[in-house]
């Protein structure tokens, strides 16, 4: 299994973004995007069930960011609406095989395969 995860660049603040992350092979349970900002623990920022399409999102980016699946294309996304430098961070995409506890849940180790990160800058 692999996750590529795209996307990032620099924008300004106020701007859009939309990240993505594709599933090479078969499809899992449940998706979720991550972020480390520099110098900071990386952080949950939101997770997906594929079957269904539930989400949850952390409530730092709750009315901002939006994550949905696109089925035909084994893919993710990450919509990133109003962003602020505080968004500055590496996002990555992680991908559980199995539904595990609360969809809004951070903790990182349901999560058994992990994209390569995307680095997004968001200048003030």
């Amino acid at each position: 299994v692999q996750l590529q995860a795209s996307g990032g660049g620099l924008v300004q603040a106020g701007d859009s973004l939309r990240l993505s992350c594709s599933a090479s092979g078969c499809t899992f349970s449940r998706y979720a995007w991550f972020r480390q900002a520099p110098g900071k623990e990386r952080e949950f920022v939101g997770s997906i069930r594929w079957i269904g399409g539930s989400t949850a999102n952390a409530a730092s980016v709750k009315g901002r960011f939006t994550i949905f699946r696109d089925n035909a294309k084994n893919t993710v996304y990450l919509q990133m609406n109003s962003l602020t430098p505080e968004d500055t961070a590496v996002y990555y995409c992680a991908e559980a095989v199995r539904d595990t506890g609360v969809l809004g849940t951070a903790r990182e180790s349901i999560y058994d395969y992990w994209g390569q990160g995307t680095l997004v800058t968001v200048s003030s």
